[in-house]
């Protein structure tokens, strides 16, 4: 398989541009390639509202049997806001997130209480007050794609998995799987940082991880676009990572493609210490950084899985899972 360096790719640059034409020689899928070739063409627009909404993404989830953190409630209008601090008076530990937000953005996470004020996980602490605004600027469309008036949902905190533990500064690192016609085609681990303040962004100086899909092992790291071999805040070696229950994460990322009815996706994957792999949230626009993760480009694998027959693209997931374990094997790892 084709792999490539960011500081090869850096090396094609020409007055800050990339060459399509370069891209495509290292087998690197660019943004116009996946938007028309890719998005347009395999994600039916009518079931982009399954996942653009987070609660509809846990319903539709739920009802396919695919695990999902636990939902503690849901406020779809302003009025039902007033019942946020009675929902949450008991709880220890909690998530509130707009339903239709995007990268990331007004998630809040308390990780535990003192007295009148709740501890988030990086330690600071916030009042009653601050949550209810956190609630006002949500229903408000603050976070929304679009700004539209959002609803509101509050989850159980997921208790990750500690064998993580020292591969992430403070926040919940997440698995993003690219499912491509019911193929699971590319796997990465995203990990925070103290640069990404504690937040699982690439572009904000989370490491992204490229994983071999046959084994769960690290094959490649990456920050800010450079290749590390530790984590930057626990000096952690990643070369030492394997994800636990990898194969039931990759067969829950596959199983998306029936669930969503999307023939492109991306999905973002919590390992839970007692309930294992969780759906976070699915995405019909998935990123291109895991190419760099990876080491990897994109555009093969998807061209592989375009050119194989019809009977293929009937198999059981099970089935699809192991062909692209065996097709989309790592030629080394970490």
């Amino acid at each position: 398989m084709l792999q490539f360096s960011f500081k090869h790719i850096i090396n094609k640059v020409r007055g800050g541009i990339v060459s399509p034409l370069a891209l495509n020689r290292m087998g690197i899928l660019g943004m116009n390639a996946r938007n028309i070739n890719y998005i347009a063409r395999y994600n039916d627009r009518e079931k982009f509202p399954i996942v653009d909404d987070k609660l509809n993404t846990k319903r539709a989830a739920k009802r396919a049997g695919i695990p999902v953190p636990e939902l503690i409630a849901a406020f779809e209008t302003p009025a039902s806001r007033k019942r946020v601090m009675e929902v949450i008076d008991p709880l220890w530990k909690f998530v509130i997130k707009p339903a239709r937000g995007s990268g990331g953005k007004g998630i809040l996470v308390i990780a535990g209480r003192e007295g009148e004020k709740y501890k988030k996980i990086s330690g600071s602490q916030i009042e009653a007050l601050d949550i209810l605004r956190h609630v006002n600027n949500i229903h408000s469309g603050l976070y929304s794609l679009g700004g539209k008036p959002d609803r509101v949902m509050v989850e159980a905190l997921v208790d990750f998995d500690p064998i993580f533990q020292d591969y992430s500064f403070e926040g919940v690192p997440d698995i993003r799987v690219i499912v491509f016609r019911g193929y699971p085609v590319m796997a990465m681990l995203r990990c925070s940082t103290h640069s990404s303040d504690g937040k699982a962004n690439l572009h904000q100086g989370a490491v992204g991880v490229g994983i071999d899909l046959a084994t769960g092992k690290s094959c490649h790291a990456v920050q800010r676009g450079l290749r590390i071999q530790r984590h930057p805040d626990t000096q952690m070696s990643f070369g030492e990572l394997k994800v636990p229950g990898w194969y039931d994460l990759v067969r829950l990322a596959a199983s998306c493609y029936e669930m969503t009815g999307l023939g492109y996706l991306g999905c973002d994957i919590v390992l839970d210490r007692e309930r294992g792999p969780l759906l976070l949230e699915a995405n019909a626009r998935p990123g291109l950084a895991i190419q760099v993760a990876n080491g990897v480009g994109l555009r093969q694998r998807l061209r592989f899985i375009e050119g194989l027959d019809e009977e293929m693209h009937e198999k059981k997931v099970d089935e699809r899972v192991a062909f692209s374990m065996r097709e989309f094997a790592a030629e080394k790892t970490l």
